[in-house]
């Protein structure tokens, strides 16, 4: 396969993927979680059949002088409630409410309450904690192929194409949050994290191969080494890929409804990885051997 002489073609196709979801981004936004804005979150099941509207549920919270309740539905019969932060006792007196407006057995399957400060703490930390490990993972390549020319370009190749991957990731996530409701919390940002260690590990496999041909391929050219060791790891690369792949796929039709959310962002990112690992990060190692940027906006010569 010649992946490197269509790596335009490739690198095409990533925008298609990653402008839907910047766009979703700029038009939708992204819901946080009470895991960073602070807040109440409260979990309940009603009996079958019994379930009110969203809008008495509102009435409820406003009745006991609880503002900007924001309730959804998050399965059959349940409801998912977001709030300002309330103490177990005010959650109980408005679950009793409940129960006796709508005359309803009421089970609360999840009550979780951060503080403010709490909240924004684990923002900025999350924050640092991507940062930190783009740092981290540009200075291991670096030293790892210090005996390569140019090795820093390797370090950097690798992190575009992370980046390539979590923009995908928060642009599919804005979609979902505008069309199912799902927030940003602690669990995406673990996903987010996992999905760059599994982009960069697959990246990482071609750059060895791709060090080892051109220590033993010196008459070819640069652009023919990466294409070589792009397909010479293609196999292995869509094989352990598609072994997570197919495991998580399990864990969302088998598994509970909780997790949901966290392993098919991990679906979405671990696809984008195998993509990114196979057409962007090593094809963008031979646009910068090549300096192809200086060409990119030069008119073409005239035709005698």
């Amino acid at each position: 396969m010649n992946i490197v002489g269509r790596r335009y073609l490739f690198f095409g196709i990533s925008l298609i993927l990653i402008v839907p979801g910047l766009i979703a981004m700029l038009l939708w936004g992204l819901p946080l979680s009470i895991d960073f804005t602070g807040g109440s979150y409260v979990e309940i099941q009603f009996e079958p059949g019994q379930t009110p509207s969203l809008q008495e549920v509102r009435d409820i919270y406003t009745d006991l002088g609880i503002a900007d309740a924001e309730p959804r539905t998050s399965g059959e019969d349940q409801l998912v409630i977001r709030t300002e932060l309330l103490e177990n006792a005010t959650n109980d007196l408005v679950i009793a409410s409940m129960a006796e407006q709508f005359d309803s057995e009421i089970s609360v399957l999840r009550f979780d309450s951060v503080g403010p400060s709490i909240g924004q703490e684990v923002a900025s930390r999350a924050a640092l904690a991507i940062a930190m490990a783009s740092i981290g993972i540009l200075l291991y390549i670096w030293y790892a192929f210090r005996g390569v020319t140019n090795a820093h370009r390797y370090g950097v190749s690798a992190i575009i194409a992370m980046l390539h991957d979590v923009a995908v990731v928060f642009g599919m996530q804005a979609i979902l949050s505008h069309f199912l409701g799902w927030e940003i919390d602690a669990l995406f940002l673990t996903a987010v994290l996992t999905v760059a260690s599994f982009s960069v590990h697959d990246s990482i496999v071609v750059f060895d191969r791709i060090r080892e041909n051109a220590q033993t391929q010196r008459r070819k050219p640069f652009e023919q080494i990466v294409n070589d060791s792009i397909n010479q790891t293609l196999a292995r690369s869509i094989n352990t890929q598609l072994t997570v792949f197919l495991t998580l796929l399990a864990l969302v039709l088998f598994g509970g409804s909780t997790l949901r959310h966290f392993i098919i962002i991990l679906m979405i990112g671990v696809l984008s990885g195998t993509y990114s690992s196979i057409f962007n990060a090593s094809p963008i190692l031979v646009v910068w051997e090549n300096r192809e940027w200086q060409d990119w906006f030069r008119r073409s010569p005239a035709k005698a």
